[in-house]
Formats: C-alpha cells, structure tokens, sequence
C-alpha cells in the first residue's frame, strides 16, 4: 500500500501539538480531544511510518489543526514573518558593504558545501551516542576524514546502522563524485531562479521554479506539505501556514547558500532574497534561519577570514527577542567559554532535544553558529564539530562547510582528502546539472553574482 507521508493529518497533528507549545499556545484542550479519540503522540522522526488512521480519526485530525492554527500565540509580536515587521526588531540591522566575490571563492564555497554535506550524509538520523561510538571504533574522532564501516564490529554497525539510502555513496570507501542530496539540489534551484528571474524574484517565482523542475517526491517536510498546498490553489505565504507543522524545521535554512553567495558584502540584501524564498515554505524562526545564514555566508563572500564577524552579521538580521537569536548567542557563548567541543553538544542537546525535534530550525542553527565559532572558522574543525554535534549532520554539515569555504577563500585552500573524492562532479536530478563541475557551478554563480539587479518589482 502506498501511504505518502508528511501530508496525512494524523501524521501531522502531534507535530504542530508540539510547534504550538514551543510558540506559546495553549495546545493542552486539543491534545487531550485527540487522545481521547484514539490519537497518538508526534512520530520519533520525521516521515516515520504508521497505520492509516479510521476516517473519522482522519477528519478530526484536519479539524484540530485548523483550531490549533487560531491559538492566539503570545509569541506573535516578536517573532513577526513578515520584513517589515522583522526589521524594525533588529536594531543593527547591518548596512551594505559593496564587495565582489571571485569564482575561486564560489567554488569553494561549492566545495566545502559538497563536503560537509558528504560527511553527514551516513550519519543522518543517528543519535549523538551511534555518532560517537561510530567514529571512535573507527578511530576518527572527532571526524577529521569521510566516516567508514571498515573494521567496524558488527554488533556496533547493527546497533546504529548508517542511513541506508546514503550509505552506499557516502561512506569514504564508496564515494564517487558528489551523490544527488537536497542539500545540494536546492542551491541548484536556486541557481535556476536567479538565471530565469535575477535577485529581484518574487516568493511567487520561487513556486514557479519548484513546479517546473522539482519532483514532489523529492520533497520533504515543509517543503511538501507547501508543494501540496500550491496544487490544491493556495498561494503564498498561505502555503506556509496552512496545516504546516514543519514551518519552523530547517528546511529554508538549506536554501539560502546562494542568497548570500550572490550579494557579497551586503548581508541585509542577502536575508532579503532569502527571506522571500523562505516565506514560500516557512515562518518566524524557519525563516529567521534562512536569513541568519544567508548574512553569514553574504559576510564571508566578502572576503573576510573573521568569522566571529560573519556571525555577528547573521544574528543582526534576526528579531533580538526571537527564540532563534537567544539560542544562537547562547550557542555562541558555550563555544567561547568550553574548550572541549563535546562538552558544548551536550549542553546544546540537554537544552533543546527534549522540546524539539531534529530537523527544527533552532537547534540546528545553534549548533552550527557554535562549530564555526569553536573551530575559528577552520574548515576542517567547522565540519568535524558540527556533524559531530548530531541532529540534521547533513544539513548542518553543508552550510558549516559553505561558510568555513567562503573564508578558506579557494578551492586549493581546502583539504584535498575533502574535496578529490568529489571529483568535480555533482549528481542531481535539478534541470540540466547532473555531472556538472564545482568549477562550472560556481561561474554560473559569478555571473548572478555580477547581474546589475534592479530591486524587487
């Protein structure tokens, strides 16, 4: 039987339960209906399997989303989606500093995403305890080289199996090339945008692109709930926020290398562009990530090697009250204070694994602000502690490396056990790219980089 997950309303109803406790509504009346009814509790992992529910279990499951969407949330008012209420909370909101940015920088920023994504695609959805115990038999750690099942005990690896779709091209005996992944293909994507549209898209652009050339098989999480959204007639912001549990998952963050990458120098106008493809898909803090990210890596394009201060920009385009902006400063605070890196994802998991699941966008971006300021931007030291730290090691690993390439400053600056396996050649499934090279992707880049863009229309 074919069940899509990620869209069915019992699958998505103990997730937004927990969304809403986490934005300050009182869900604790519905979730009682739904337990009562024969509901469960939000599934351990995203996408995780479970019997179709009775259609009235089915039915109630809508209706309490619905309701669950009308909460008043006392959370509203600092954590604003839209940029005109965003700004205004962001008292340095930071002015541009025109800079350009070669295709050598672009393509290690290409490079180091690649790479820092290969590092954690085995590891995805392990727990912190598989990682470590993993790396340690294999006597890297903390993982300094490509993760490998050579020599490992066999009880170890059927404990914590690795990421069976990832596996297979992923582990260091097996790469060939750089395998298709999200990660990867939503740069892609956006690469298409800015050739089809320039810097001045609209949000509504962003959904043309994703019709025209991304599966929604292919999506997960926010992304398909809002693909479904699009084909039932809803537009945007709308697909963001209709019985879309995942708005604050990460799933707008890993979108917006190639915001950053094509407005050097200028962070504000790099959350811009993010910010209207984040809002497709995402709210608050989902969208407050893309931003964040999108102004560190605009920072670092610029050609600077301080990554304390690519941070500092990131952080001033994110509403000082919001619950991503405390949990980045304090994530940046137990990277400064403990010299052992462990220590810091222990104190980064006891704080938010409890409340929050994997793939959300506040833990995630926490940890990653805490590697790149642990490892002083280092590449190496900035991939190894972030996908030591766990949760979304993929994700996490790629924008870690994106930004930590950028300071590198050339591809001949990075690793070469990182970068030769990549072999200039990147699998993906987006428009015409399969096979193309790291180098290609990134004068493509260059040229959106360097296109006059005439403000949004």
């Amino acid at each position: 039987m074919l069940r899509l997950t990620w869209v069915q309303p019992e699958d998505l109803i103990g997730h937004e339960l927990r969304q809403a406790a986490q934005d300050g509504r009182d869900p604790s009346a519905i979730a009682a209906r739904w337990r009562a009814a024969g509901g469960g509790e939000a599934p351990a992992r995203a996408g995780a399997s479970a019997r179709p529910a009775s259609p009235g279990l089915r039915l109630l499951a809508a209706d309490l989303l619905d309701e669950l969407a009308a909460l008043p949330s006392p959370s509203a008012d600092e954590e604003p989606t839209d940029l005109d209420r965003i700004r205004p909370l962001c008292p340095d909101w930071p002015a541009p500093r025109p800079a350009t940015v070669s295709p050598a920088r672009l393509e290690a920023a290409w490079l180091g995403r690649a790479a820092g994504c290969l590092l954690g695609k085995p590891v995805e959805k392990l727990p912190l305890t598989g990682i470590r115990l993993l790396a340690r038999a294999a006597g890297n750690w903390p993982p300094t080289t490509y993760f490998t099942a050579r020599g490992l005990p066999e009880d170890l690896t059927a404990a914590y199996p690795w990421n069976r779709r990832s596996a297979p091209t992923s582990l260091a005996e097996n790469i060939d090339g750089m395998p298709e992944d999200d990660d990867l293909d939503y740069p892609l994507l956006n690469l298409l945008l800015l050739q089809r549209h320039g810097r001045a898209f609209t949000t509504a652009d962003v959904a043309r692109v994703w019709l025209d050339e991304l599966p929604a098989g292919r999506t997960f999480t926010a992304e398909r709930i809002a693909y479904r959204n699009l084909l039932t007639g809803l537009e945007p912001p709308h697909t963001a926020r209709h019985r879309n549990p995942f708005r604050e998952w990460i799933g707008a963050l890993i979108r917006a290398d190639v915001h950053g990458w094509t407005n050097p120098g200028d962070p504000a106008a790099a959350a811009e562009q993010a910010h209207r493809d984040a809002t497709l898909t995402h709210t608050a803090n989902g969208v407050y990530a893309a931003m964040f990210a999108a102004a560190v890596i605009a920072t670092a394009a610029a050609g600077t090697h301080d990554v304390h201060a690519c941070l500092r920009a990131g952080l001033a385009v994110v509403p000082s009250g919001s619950r991503l902006a405390e949990a980045v400063g304090q994530a940046i605070g137990l990277a400064r204070t403990h010299p052992d890196f462990d220590t810091v994802v222990d104190a980064l998991h006891a704080r938010h694994s409890p409340s929050h699941h994997w793939v959300h966008a506040v833990p995630n971006t926490a940890l990653t602000a805490a590697a790149l300021t642990h490892a002083d931007g280092d590449f190496t030291g900035s991939v190894s502690r972030v996908v030591s730290g766990g949760w979304d090691t993929d994700s996490n690993g790629a924008t870690a490396g994106s930004v930590a390439g950028l300071l590198a400053g050339s591809p001949a600056a990075l690793p070469e056990h990182w970068t030769a396996p990549l072999k200039n050649r990147l699998a993906t499934s987006v428009g015409d790219f399969a096979g193309t090279g790291f180098d290609t992707l990134a004068h493509l880049t260059h040229t959106e980089a360097t296109r006059p863009c005439p403000g949004p229309s």
